[in-house]
């Protein structure tokens, strides 16, 4: 075993994976894999956001076709060995392998696919982090390869200089044996400052000689946060078939967790925890809102896991890398998109046409292409044409951003103004209130037009940003008899609840009334009897708009 070639290093990281108390087991995905090895000469590229289980995909693909372990300790158990059966002739018959296959019935045995196959298994993060330029990076990558092909081949007739690629072929011609490519965070490199626009190119065109027009790779699986296919001009490096996050749903349900998934994991966590303190619904409200191609909602794995294990709800999600030069554009204003963010923290979904090839550049010149960064990394969810944030996790993190940014202005202001606006609100001065609501209208070039109570609803929500520290706020749901506008359940026990309602051209008496006439105060009472929690006062909050007079009134009752 080598470095890179039939390494241990995939079926240690999995087996490691599937002996944690929240593991998910995602072996079905094999069987789609499985023909593509058979057929020979595929070449898939599968992108997702940072935190959505990527490299222990990867390794789990290693660890499954890999040479050099024995598989059946971990893979005999989980789902892949579901689709083989031992018919009475001595032969296996599986399912049909994919969705996307014919209807034929396939004959295969997971067994003889497993452990059976030269993997060539390398994440570029080790070396990147390692290496001082691009040249460094890739003489490491091909001197271990080159090591590990030659120690496992010592009979092979490999000539001096020859590249690891050449030693490969030269393998192939001489025993007939094919190789498995698994590139994992294949664009990680890009990320580095010591990468230049060269270097890009340079490093495509060494993947297409890895990869391209070779008989002797059965299947090259690579995963990135990045598209490949913008990366590549003309025909450089066009053999790979890319399923993306937003376009192609196959693969999609093995990458995040699906509903069901996270259902069977809390069951876990009931049963483990002595004093569990996270309830379900509080997961979906954390880090549930990705939509995935053909319609799948799924959750952030990663938080979902880390959740669950510290018994805590918290933003597992880092902000370092893209996330502060995305922040920049918003900062500079580039593209005019601040008001756009704007009413993405406020809750609002946003139109936007997004290409996730744009963000494989981060010299973004136009709103569309800085959207389509954020959804490629995972800081915007995008559905029907349109972007918002997708959680509480991710909206937390947004709203950090603009509270900490006196750079980012206007916003920035509106945020800081929120703590003053909660305190008036809980203290019953709508005096203040009202004033915060003004400045928020009225300071420099108002950020919206006021032209229905959509625009006034995103300005509550951002004058009431700070609520979001201590409060659940539900917008637009169903209550009681109708609907209201905001519900703040308080997450710590004894506080005051509080219900908005906001009325343009009406009074707030009239706001409050709708409260008390549809019962929404019933609503709020049931969800805290739910959670078991004791609550203080619910404040009854009327805010109205005149859109002739342009001014804002307020009145607080108490229940």
């Amino acid at each position: 075993m080598g470095y890179y070639l039939n390494s241990s290093q995939a079926f240690s990281l999995y087996e490691s994976e599937t002996k944690k108390p929240y593991f998910v087991d995602k072996t079905a995905m094999l069987r789609e894999l499985i023909p593509l090895v058979d057929q020979g000469n595929n070449h898939i590229c599968i992108t997702r956001p940072r935190r959505f289980g990527k490299s222990v995909m990867a390794a789990m693909v290693g660890a499954f076709f890999g040479k050099g372990q024995n598989g059946g300790t971990i893979f005999d158990t989980l789902k892949i060995a579901d689709y083989s059966t031992e018919d009475a002739d001595g032969s296996f018959t599986n399912e049909t392998p994919s969705s996307d296959s014919q209807n034929d019935t396939v004959r295969y045995d997971y067994r003889k696919y497993m452990n059976q196959h030269n993997v060539i298994y390398i994440n570029f993060i080790k070396p990147a982090n390692l290496s001082r330029n691009y040249p460094d990076f890739i003489k490491r990558i091909e001197k271990a390869l080159s090591k590990d092909l030659h120690k496992e081949y010592p009979e092979a007739d490999f000539w001096e200089e020859a590249s690891p690629i050449e030693d490969m072929a030269v393998v192939h011609e001489e025993t007939g044996e094919n190789f498995i490519l698994i590139l994992d965070e294949w664009d990680c490199i890009f990320h580095k400052e010591y990468i230049t626009n060269e270097d890009r190119k340079s490093f495509i065109n060494w993947l297409a000689a890895l990869t391209k027009d070779t008989g002797y790779v059965s299947l090259t699986y690579m995963t990135g946060i990045l598209p490949i296919a913008k990366y590549s001009s003309g025909s450089t490096i066009n053999n790979f078939q890319e399923y993306t996050m937003t376009v192609q749903p196959k693969f999609s349900e093995y990458f995040g967790f699906t509903e069901e998934e996270v259902d069977l994991l809390y069951d876990r966590y009931l049963r483990m925890e002595k004093f569990p303190a996270i309830e379900r619904d509080d997961l979906k409200t954390w880090y549930d809102g990705y939509h995935m191609a053909g319609g799948a909602k799924l959750y952030n794995p990663r938080s979902v896991v880390f959740a669950l294990t510290n018994n805590c709800l918290a933003s597992y999600w880092t902000t370092s890398g893209p996330y502060s030069e995305i922040a920049a554009y918003i900062r500079n204003d580039r593209a005019d998109i601040r008001k756009d963010v704007a009413l993405l923290v406020a809750g609002e979904s946003v139109k936007a046409d997004v290409e996730e090839f744009a963000a494989t550049s981060m010299k973004l010149t136009t709103r569309n292409e800085i959207f389509s960064a954020m959804v490629v990394y995972g800081f915007l969810n995008y559905e029907n044409g349109k972007v918002r944030i997708p959680n509480k996790e991710l909206m937390d993190e947004f709203a950090k951003t603009i509270r900490e940014r006196e750079e980012l202005g206007y916003i920035n202001r509106l945020a800081v103004e929120s703590d003053r606006m909660l305190r008036a609100t809980r203290k019953g001065d709508t005096r203040t209130m009202e004033e915060v609501l003004s400045f928020a209208h009225d300071t420099e070039t108002p950020l919206l037009d006021y032209n229905d109570e959509t625009e006034l609803t995103a300005i509550v929500n951002l004058v009431y940003l700070a609520a979001r520290d201590s409060y659940y706020v539900e917008r637009e749901d169903k209550a009681g008899e109708g609907y209201t506008d905001f519900i703040f359940y308080p997450e710590t026990p004894g506080d005051d609840g509080i219900i908005l309602e906001l009325k343009v051209d009406d009074t707030p008496e009239a706001a409050i009334r709708q409260i008390r006439d549809r019962k929404y105060v019933l609503k709020f009472q049931g969800k805290m009897a739910e959670k078991k929690r004791h609550t203080g006062r619910i404040l009854l909050v009327g805010i109205g708009y005149d859109r002739k007079k342009k001014d804002h009134h307020c009145k607080i009752e108490i229940v």
